[in-house]
């Protein structure tokens, strides 16, 4: 297509065309500035014949695209877009051979008069905002297309957001009548499960790209075809469908195949041998599929095409193949999450192109391959064991190095801080010993995420000493980093997330410390010995984060609590000296007024004294408190019932009075409520049977409530724990309690094992034998003095039931269980990725 800007004389009637398009679309950001005067063929977007003036290209594409967003976060003044409505006007321009509407916020259906467009060629509609109804059939008129490209806007890379301002392909038949096609695109498309989309695809002769991802789902299964027509096909995407079946054999025509990817799918059975006969294939990705079975040889046959190759999130076992070695051109192997044992070969050192290499997740021992083109070598959860090579240094390229969780032992070496391109080191939960110096980091000036944690590991550094890098991340549990807190802490301003648990430190947290709590997303200093008063957190306020985890458990801690940190998701202050009341205030605003984010809070084991305040209701997230063992007073507010999304409660062991607020039956979500050792009286509420039927555990012991055991309890069909001892009950047990499916029977099975009777007085069993009561002493302040065994227990199975209902709720377990926190981190980079690319069609619908 020849077009120029200059030198042909635009048609009026073309011209006004395109200024009634520019009237009928909201450009806020000035994008058509320049469609003014006489001559179109100037303007932003378009482009005109050379021949005879016609416009024949129009380009509206959102100057931001897709991988920009991708990227990294976009500012109000990158991202621009049109938006509205497209004039029918556009029709007129009949000579268009290139129209790109794409990353814009067009709105309503495609309309159907793009199809009278009979010399278009090329037409880019991806992520263009048309999100209605069904892809029109009138496009079958395009005869001439060679490029159609219908993506939808939430397709982002490894995740696939589908039914999401999607339009919807009811009959593909209209895409057999365009002959010319080279490139199709209809990834994340709703498409009919009725839709016979091979045979209709079949009619294509000159199709080399299909990309179909995300767009199959409920079809489950490949169809099957006899003859292939479209063998010059080289780029195949059928990911993320749900396809439930082997790898279909009509594949075996495809022999131009330079791209497969097939991941994100149930494909099982063997990789056929027909893969290997492909000379061409560059890619092949399987991953997340449920392949059960031997890597197998046939790869080696691609020895001089292969650049990448991804296995990972399959059930592979055995071993990593040798002839892998033969790969000489790749780039990139992924065998990460299957079941490969034994030593890795010595092959994989000839692969001397690779860039990149993870093998996580396996049960593979052997040596570090010697791969200095490498740029990210992930060998982390396996059994590989001795020391850490001496060489590491060699490893020029290297960014990113996950060795954690496995069996390494020994020093950490000098060579280390050679690497002067790394970005993210992880050595945590081996069992590395020694000292590290200032010289093992002297130029690692790129590293961004350290994680040593759950090592035998000091950390010996000059008070004085600056570091070359700006961690993000660092992590150091159960290392040596005291006796005080590291001085070089307070030059890492773009900290987000940091570890020094249980690492000896003491004394107080000191003033520079909290200049670099601003943009604070992790904190974790439980199990040391600080002490002095709390600091008050300020946290960035333009960081809009709202999953802040603070976890300052077991020291010394004393003083008040002036106020709740705000923006945080989890507080965990518990095990500390901390007297005085609870705080009516959030940050700087007051709690009577504003409603915080905390969603787990913990200040048990303290002295804390005083009322509830009423407006701890406020608190409308909270998902979990922990305010056990401390010497809180007074009546149980009415505003407890607020907290909807409450399911663990704990109050036990304090001063509480009075009767239990008929408000806590809106807490319907409940699945612990712990309130023994207090004072409250009346008779046991009839509507914690009624309402709160998922109760798990239910402690009630050692208070004054009276009169009898609510036949309402016999609704509690999930409990496995239930404790009346030491209160004044009396009556008979219900015997429909034998009928309670979640209790645990013990030798007596009409009665189950937790339920805690004893010490109430006239309780008649009825012949039924009662389990054994809690005896601990209990001196009348609230204080206990031998607590019971799966108290705790039940504390964290309701803080688990409340982490597994919040997003953000794993992160207090992430640094234990590096799996979590891989999985975790890597979600979080989808959803970042997904809001990102969210964010910019959502501001456009606000701002509109």
């Amino acid at each position: 297509m020849t077009t120029t800007t200059s030198n042909v004389t635009c048609f009026e009637g073309e011209r006004r065309s395109l200024l009634a398009i520019k009237h009928k679309i909201t450009d806020r950001f000035n994008l058509l500035s320049t469609w003014s005067g006489v001559e179109c063929c100037e303007w932003r977007g378009i482009g005109c014949d050379s021949r005879n003036g016609h416009v024949v290209k129009l380009d509206l594409r959102n100057p931001m695209s897709l991988e920009d967003l991708r990227n990294g976060p976009v500012s109000w003044e990158d991202e621009k877009w049109l938006e509205g409505e497209l004039s029918p006007c556009l029709q007129n321009l009949k000579h268009l051979r290139y129209l790109d509407l794409s990353m814009n916020n067009f709105s309503g259906k495609i309309p159907e008069f793009f199809g009278s467009f009979k010399r278009l060629e090329y037409l880019n509609l991806s992520g263009s905002g048309f999100s209605e109804g069904v892809v029109p059939h009138h496009l079958g008129n395009l005869s001439r297309l060679q490029y159609l490209d219908l993506r939808n806007f939430f397709i982002l890379g490894d995740e696939s957001i589908t039914g999401l301002l999607a339009p919807t392909v009811d009959d593909l038949r209209w895409v057999s009548s365009m002959s010319s096609l080279r490139y199709l695109d209809l990834s994340g498309i709703v498409m009919d499960p009725q839709i016979d989309w091979l045979h209709l695809v079949n009619m294509l002769p000159s199709l080399l790209t299909l990309n179909l991802a995300s767009s199959l789902h409920m079809i489950y299964k490949t169809p099957s075809i006899k003859f292939v027509n479209f063998t010059s096909l080289n780029s195949l995407d059928l990911s993320m469908n749900e396809i439930n079946s082997t790898i279909p054999l009509w594949l075996s025509n495809l022999t131009g195949l330079m791209h497969l990817n097939l991941n994100r799918n149930s494909f099982h059975g063997k990789i056929p041998d027909f893969i290997g006969t492909f000379n061409a294939l560059a890619s092949i990705d399987l991953s997340y599929n449920s392949f059960k079975t031997l890597i197998p040889y046939l790869f080696c046959n691609l020895s001089s095409t292969l650049v990448h190759l991804d296995l990972s999130n399959n059930m592979f076992y055995g071993p990593v193949p040798s002839n892998l070695g033969l790969l000489l051109r790749l780039e990139y192997l992924n065998l990460e999450y299957n079941h490969l044992s034994g030593n890795i070969t010595s092959n994989l050192g000839l692969l001397w192109r690779l860039e990149y290499l993870n093998l996580c997740y396996n049960k593979l021992s052997g040596n570090i391959p010697m791969l200095n083109n490498l740029v990210r070598l992930d060998l982390s959860s396996n059994m590989f064991s001795g020391p850490l090579p001496s060489n590491l240094g060699l490893f020029s390229r290297l960014e990113d190095l996950y060795l954690d969780d496995n069996q390494f032992t020994g020093n950490i070496p000098m060579s280390l801080g050679q690497l002067s391109k790394l970005k993210k080191l992880d050595l945590s939960r081996n069992s590395l010993a020694g000292v590290l110096y200032e010289t093992h980091f002297t130029n690692l000036m790129n590293l961004i995420y350290l994680d040593l944690s759950l090592n035998w590991l000091a950390l010996n550094f000059s008070s004085r000493w600056i570091p070359p890098f700006q961690l993000q991340l660092f992590y150091a549990s159960s290392c040596i980093i005291g006796p005080y807190f590291p001085k070089w802490l307070h030059t890492q301003t773009h900290l987000q997330s940091l570890d020094l648990s249980n690492s000896s430190i003491r004394g107080t947290i000191p003033k520079w410390f909290l200049s670099i709590l601003s943009h604070i997303i992790y904190l974790d200093l439980s199990k040391n010995e600080i002490g002095g008063k709390l600091p008050l957190f300020h946290f960035h306020t333009s960081d809009q984060v709202t999953y802040r985890i603070l976890n300052m458990n077991s020291n010394k801690f004393e003083g008040s609590l002036a106020v709740f940190p705000s923006n945080v998701y989890l507080l965990d202050l518990s095990n500390n000296l901390l007297s005085g009341g609870l705080p009516q205030t959030t940050g700087t605003m007051n709690l009577t007024l504003e409603v915080s984010s905390i969603t787990i809070l913990d200040l048990s084991q303290n002295k804390l004294s005083g009322r509830l305040p009423d407006c701890l209701g406020n608190l409308i997230y909270l998902e979990a408190m922990d305010l056990s063992n401390n010497n809180i007073t007074g009546l149980l507010p009415c505003s407890l019932g607020s907290l909807r999304y409450l399911r663990t409660l704990h109050l036990h062991n304090n001063r509480f009075e009075g009767n239990l607020p008929q408000s806590l039956k809106n807490l319907r979500r409940l699945f612990t409520m712990d309130i023994g050792y207090n004072f409250l009286v009346g008779d046991i509420p009839f509507w914690i049977g009624e309402s709160l039927l998922n109760l798990r555990f239910l402690n009630l012991q050692s208070n004054k409530f009276t009169g009898k055991i609510p036949l309402q309890f016999c609704q509690l069909n999930g409990l496995k724990h239930l404790n009346l001892a030491q209160n004044n009950i009396i009556g008979t047990i219900p015997p429909c309690f034998a009928n309670l499916n979640g209790m645990i029977p013990n030798e007596v099975p009409e009665i189950p094992d937790v339920l805690y009777y004893e010490d109430n007085i006239m309780a008649s069993m009825k012949g039924i034998q009662s389990c054994k009561g809690d005896n601990s002493s209990y001196d009348h302040v609230g204080k206990v003095e031998a607590q019971d065994d799966d108290e705790g227990f039940w504390f964290y199975a309701g803080i688990c039931a409340s982490f597994v209902a919040g997003l953000m709720g794993l992160l207090g377990s992430l640094y234990f269980i590096r799996s979590w926190r891989v999985a975790y981190f890597e979600m979080l980079e989808n959803l970042y990725t997904f809001f990102l690319v969210n964010l910019a069609c959502l501001r456009r619908t606000c701002v509109s």
